[in-house]
């Protein structure tokens, strides 16, 4: 069994802690890892580390820069077998969506990298005479990023590559459900000669490790992906020293499906949307709306494809649409909500218990439930699972109303072959993202932002990159 300690400073080193955190497997309930639990001296040295080489790795030349995040992006490649087992192993992730993630993490970084030569400035006209007015992009100094477990790979990348790539250094906190895949990086990454200080990991409880390391005065910008909760507890640890925050959140995404809708291309969508990692995605599909019309055929067949959704082992199934949950907790929390609903008068048509053919691990059936109110819990409050609740609609200014009715505000989607309907949604939903006859999943060149409670700031592209620069301007008079 492995045991991994904290990554500080260019090396690995014990802690002083005296308690570990164990790491399972959620299909089998078997221990595969154990981590040192951090402390608030471990986040205080990893700060102070990435804040000594800050100032060597924002002087060195971008394209420098860059050719680092490239031997990222080689060493995750050469590794990428390995390091996919290792992702399903510890999150229960199908191991054909965990080797998608490894791949599109090493992508991150080589895309990351191009911005090398592309961060740039303004030269803004004055109203006075021989003056210029030059506006620089300029790093904010050490980055903090807070991984979630769902994605802890490729978020760990979203965070890591925009922030060295502008001039920052980093610090990471790995989620404790999921640090492996993380932790074995930092192993590899001691083979590029990255210099010791400019990416740090630091696993451990979020009141502990994660406050120390949101509320330190050296920390320049907090980037959260994580609850609701999560996010509230870093904009309160750090108010004290007014610390930039970039927080994705929750999700409660509404799909829209209108009569005129491809019904095969909306059902397919939804249905990969909402069984993808076994629907623990904050961006996947978590209600959906049907014009009245088409509602009885449209939950006829959603029912019967949510019933054909294949479950197995993450690793060693070979036609799995998903596995287990990635924690008991996790599964308690559905099951518990789905017994809510029930009691509320929802019906399920599909699911709702957990399969039969597991003797142990976090598995929880693909559900349908339908009979459901809107202002019920199964609306408004995130699932994160693969429950699917279904309501009917009228017109589509009832559709869009009922969509951005939630304090969440990520992801939505619409499903129309109507130019019209297109438009009026696109522009009427109050979400950071809207698909258009696809399933929800985003771009790495896009901007991944929710509004409302679903999070400030966002990641990918351009946009996301500029997160973590400073602007400033230098009014330069010449005589």
């Amino acid at each position: 069994m492995k045991h991994y300690k904290q990554y500080i400073n260019g090396q690995f080193v014990d802690s002083k802690a005296t308690s570990v955190i164990e790491i399972l497997n959620p299909c089998t309930e078997e221990v595969l890892s154990t981590i040192t639990t951090g402390t608030v001296e471990d986040a205080n040295n990893a700060l102070e580390a990435a804040q000594a080489a800050q100032p060597a790795w924002e002087a060195l030349p971008a394209i420098q820069r860059a050719a680092f995040l490239h031997k990222m992006a080689d060493v995750i490649r050469e590794n990428r077998v390995f390091l996919a087992e290792t992702l399903s192993k510890e999150q229960a992730k199908v191991i054909g969506l965990a080797q998608v993630e490894i791949d599109v993490t090493a992508d991150y970084f080589d895309y990351n990298a191009g911005w090398a030569r592309r961060i740039e400035g303004e030269i803004i006209q004055s109203d006075r005479e021989k003056e210029h007015i030059y506006l620089h992009k300029v790093p904010i100094g050490v980055a903090v990023g807070i991984c979630p477990w769902n994605f802890p790979f490729f978020v760990m990348a979203r965070k890591v590559a925009a922030s060295l790539i502008t001039g920052n250094t980093c610090v990471i906190k790995p989620s404790s459900e999921a640090p492996n895949t993380i932790m074995e990086f930092a192993d590899f990454i001691q083979k590029i000669e990255l210099p010791a200080g400019v990416l740090n990991f630091v696993c451990g409880a979020g009141r502990t490790v994660g406050n120390a390391l949101s509320k330190s005065p050296i920390t320049g910008i907090i980037s959260l992906t994580g609850s609701v909760s999560a996010g509230q507890k870093v904009i309160s640890a750090a108010a004290e020293n007014i610390t930039k925050v970039s927080l994705e959140l929750g999700g409660k995404a509404p799909a829209i499906v209108c009569a005129d809708a491809n019904l095969d291309l909306a059902l397919n969508s939804i249905v990969s949307s909402k069984v993808i990692f076994s629907g623990q995605v904050c961006n996947c599909a978590e209600r959906v709306y049907v014009e009245d019309s088409i509602y009885d055929e449209f939950v006829e067949k959603l029912s019967k494809k949510m019933s054909e959704v294949i479950i197995e082992d993450a690793l060693t199934g070979t036609n799995a649409d998903m596995s287990s949950l990635v924690s008991k907790s996790q599964l308690d929390k559905i099951t518990e909500m789905v017994e809510f609903a029930k009691n509320e008068g929802a019906e399920v048509l599909v699911g709702g218990n957990r399969p039969e053919q597991f003797d142990k691990g976090y598995f929880y059936n693909p559900t349908v439930l339908t009979n459901c109110s809107q202002d019920s819990q199964i609306i408004q409050e995130e699932v994160f699972g693969p429950v699917l609740p279904v309501m009917k609609f009228n017109t589509l200014d009832e559709a869009i109303a009922m969509s951005n009715d939630t304090e969440f505000g990520l992801t939505s989607s619409i499903f129309s072959e109507n130019f019209n309907n297109i438009m009026k949604a696109t522009n009427g939903l109050h979400f950071g993202e809207t698909y258009v006859n696809r399933e929800h999943f985003e771009a790495i060149q896009g901007f991944h932002a929710g509004w409302k409670k679903s999070g400030v700031g966002g990641a990918d592209g351009k946009h996301g990159m500029e997160e973590y620069l400073h602007t400033k301007v230098v009014y330069a008079k010449y005589y």
